[in-house]
């Protein structure tokens, strides 16, 4: 597996337990609501493959920066739960 197809993998499970956690979490839930009402206004509608790229690269910078995904209410998580959001909405 290469990097690409790990960092895929690991963007994928923080999605879906995000979405699952949303279910019984109203604050994840608002949270998430925030960051795709942000991802609107700054992307306008975009479609699957447009999100799909800027996951891999929004996901990428934030490894290089250390980040990891061990809150699942800090930014990053949140703004990959409501990528990975509309990308299931769609």
């Amino acid at each position: 597996m290469n990097g690409d197809e790990a960092l895929g993998l690991l963007v994928r499970d923080i999605g879906a337990a995000g979405i699952a956690e949303m279910a019984g979490s109203p604050g994840l839930a608002a949270a998430v609501d925030q960051h795709v009402a942000t991802l609107r206004d700054e992307l306008g509608s975009p479609g699957a493959d447009e999100l799909m790229d800027y996951l891999h690269g929004f996901a990428e910078d934030a490894f290089r920066r250390g980040w990891w995904p061990d809150d699942p209410h800090d930014w990053e998580f949140v703004r990959i739960v409501a990528v990975c959001w509309m990308i299931g909405a769609r």
